[in-house]
C-alpha cells in the first residue's frame, strides 16, 4: 500500500494502557518519517504524550465524552480535520470503535477477537490476532498490517523541564545524598494492592542494608493515605503531589521503582528507570515492566486465580513475601551501584 500520510492512534486510557501503546506510534513514525501522527486520549493520561517526538497532535478527551452528544460532534469535527488515512484501535471496546468509526479513515486496523472486545472488532478492516506475549509487544504487531514487522520497541519519552526543576529541588531539599528508592503502594484494582506493612518492611530494610532512603508516591487521598502510614513507620519520606510528568521526572532521579502493576510503574520502566513489579493477579509475561534491568516478583503459579477473577481475588498479592522483593531490590542497586539522578 501506499505509505499513509496521517496515522491516528486510538488508545484512550489507562496510563499503563497508554504508556504500553507508545513504541508502536515510535515504529511507525520510524517507518514512516512523512507520517503526522495524531492521538486520541482521555483526560490526564495525555500528559505522558505531550511532547513526544513520535507524535504530532494530541486529541484529549474529558471523563464522559462519550455520553455528551457536543462532545462527539466536536470529536468528529476534529478527526474530520485531521483526515487520517489509517485509524489504529490499540483499545480495543467499544469507546476506541466510537472514536475508529468517527475518524472515518480508509484502513482501520485493531486486534482481532478476543483481544477486541464489546463487539470493536466490527469498527475495524484489518485485524491482527496477537503472536506475543506482552501488551507492547501485542501493539506492535498491529502494525504488520501496514507492513511493518519484527519491531524492536522503543519508548523514546520526552523530557519535561518544568516537571524536572520541581521534582530536583525538592528532592535536593531532603538532603539524601544518593538517588532515593520510589515506593508506589497504589494500584488501580484492590486485587494488585501488596499490604502496605509490606512496603514499609521493604523500606526499613532496604535503608539498614544499603543506606537508600526511600519516597513513597501517591494519588489522589485514598493513595495519600495509604502512603502517609507507610511513611509514618519511620524508614520512607512522603511525596508531594504530583503531577504525571513531575513523577516521571522523579522516577529519573531514582534508583529504583517498586510497584505492582499500575500506571505509575509502566510510566517508571518507559523514562529508563530500574523497576521491581509485583504482579499477582496478571502474569509478568502479559504486563511486566517492559525492557531490560527489571525484575519481577509473582507467587507461586497455584495462588494466580483464573483470568475472570483477576480484578476481584487479593490471594495472589498476599501470597508475595518481603524477602524477595528485597532481595530483587537490593540486585537492582547492587549492579547499578550509587546511581544518582538521571
Amino acid at each position: 500500500m501506499r505509505p499513509p500520510r496521517r496515522i491516528l492512534v486510538v488508545k484512550l486510557s489507562a496510563i499503563g494502557d497508554v504508556l504500553h501503546g507508545i513504541p508502536a506510534a515510535v515504529a511507525a513514525k520510524e517507518a514512516f518519517p512523512g507520517a503526522t501522527i495524531g492521538w486520541v486520549v482521555e483526560g490526564r493520561t495525555a500528559e505522558v504524550l505531550a511532547g513526544h517526538p513520535a507524535i504530532d497532535q494530541v486529541f484529549r478527551l474529558p471523563r464522559g465524552w462519550a455520553k455528551r452528544p457536543a462532545e462527539l460532534l466536536r470529536l468528529r469535527h476534529a478527526l474530520c480535520s485531521f483526515s487520517a488515512d489509517v485509524t489504529i484501535d490499540m483499545q480495543g471496546l467499544f469507546k476506541s470503535a466510537l472514536v475508529t468509526t468517527l475518524a472515518g479513515s480508509r484502513v482501520r486496523i485493531g486486534h482481532a477477537r478476543p483481544e477486541a472486545r464489546e463487539g470493536s472488532w466490527l469498527a475495524t478492516n484489518r485485524r491482527v490476532a496477537p503472536s506475543m506475549p506482552h501488551v507492547v509487544e501485542r501493539n506492535c504487531g498491529l502494525l504488520a498490517a501496514l507492513g511493518i514487522h519484527d519491531v524492536a520497541p522503543r519508548f523514546d519519552m520526552p523530557r519535561w523541564p518544568v516537571a524536572r526543576a520541581r521534582m530536583e529541588q525538592w528532592v535536593a531539599s531532603l538532603g539524601l545524598g544518593s538517588a532515593p528508592v520510589v515506593l508506589n503502594p497504589g494500584a488501580g484494582w484492590s486485587s494488585k494492592l501488596w499490604p502496605e506493612a509490606r512496603f514499609a518492611a521493604v523500606a526499613g530494610r532496604l535503608l539498614a542494608d544499603t543506606g537508600k532512603r526511600s519516597i513513597v508516591v501517591w494519588g489522589g487521598d485514598r493513595e495519600r493515605a495509604l502512603a502517609e502510614r507507610i511513611a509514618a513507620e519511620g524508614h520512607a519520606l512522603l511525596a508531594p503531589q504530583t503531577s504525571l510528568q513531575e513523577l516521571g521526572e522523579l522516577c529519573r532521579l531514582a534508583a529504583l521503582f517498586i510497584s505492582s502493576d499500575t500506571g505509575p510503574l509502566h510510566l517508571a520502566a518507559a523514562v529508563g528507570t530500574p523497576c521491581v513489579g509485583l504482579f499477582g493477579p496478571v502474569p509478568a509475561t502479559r504486563n511486566g515492566p517492559f525492557g531490560s534491568g527489571h525484575v519481577t516478583v509473582e507467587p507461586a503459579p497455584s495462588a494466580r486465580p483464573a483470568w475472570k477473577d483477576r480484578k476481584t481475588d487479593t490471594a495472589a498479592m498476599a501470597a508475595i513475601g518481603v524477602e524477595p522483593v528485597v532481595a530483587a531490590a537490593t540486585a537492582i542497586l547492587t549492579r547499578g551501584g550509587l546511581r544518582q539522578a538521571g
